[in-house]
């Protein structure tokens, strides 16, 4: 189509679009109020199992090795179960931003290997760090491989693709 002609009349009108998700104050609402919640729950269990000088963080380690599985298992759910809207965006935002965003804490897991290379443990530094990657990242895909086999694909309408 050249600049001066115009669209057949039986042309389609361009779809509304849906707000973006930073738009919509009930979806920021839901990533705060998870926010808290996930950092609650981290804080107590931090506060309550703090690691000693020198040693290996467990608590950091162990919460984010369980977020990372968390939010696998969650976004693989969830997209398996249709499009990104309605409830299934809140669950994602509100869950997996808010609650398993705020639970899990890469910037303690930055400093805890920091301050063990500082005490002079350079070597139980470097295994933390790829250590803390590696298993989550190995978390979140066994938690996914595990959604795809528990969780179906909806059957689609007669008549409708995948």
């Amino acid at each position: 189509m050249g600049l001066t002609e115009q669209a057949p009349e039986t042309a389609h009108p361009a779809p509304t679009p849906v707000p973006a998700a930073h738009h919509r104050p009930a979806l920021l609402a839901a990533v705060l109020l998870g926010g808290v919640v996930g950092t609650l729950v981290r804080t107590l269990l931090e506060s309550a199992l703090p690691p000693g000088a020198g040693a290996w963080p467990w608590t950091t380690f162990l919460i984010n090795v369980f977020g990372s599985a968390m939010l696998g298992g969650l976004l693989e759910s969830l997209a398996r179960r249709g499009p990104d809207r309605g409830l299934r965006r809140l669950i994602r935002l509100g869950g997996g931003t808010g609650v398993i965003g705020g639970f899990t804490t890469y910037s303690t897991f930055a400093v805890e290997a920091d301050q063990l290379a500082l005490a002079g443990r350079p070597i139980l530094a470097i295994g933390y760090a790829v250590g803390s990657i590696a298993a989550g990242l190995a978390a979140a895909g066994l938690a996914i491989c595990a959604a795809r086999r528990m969780v179906p694909h909806p059957t689609p309408s007669p008549g409708e693709g995948r």
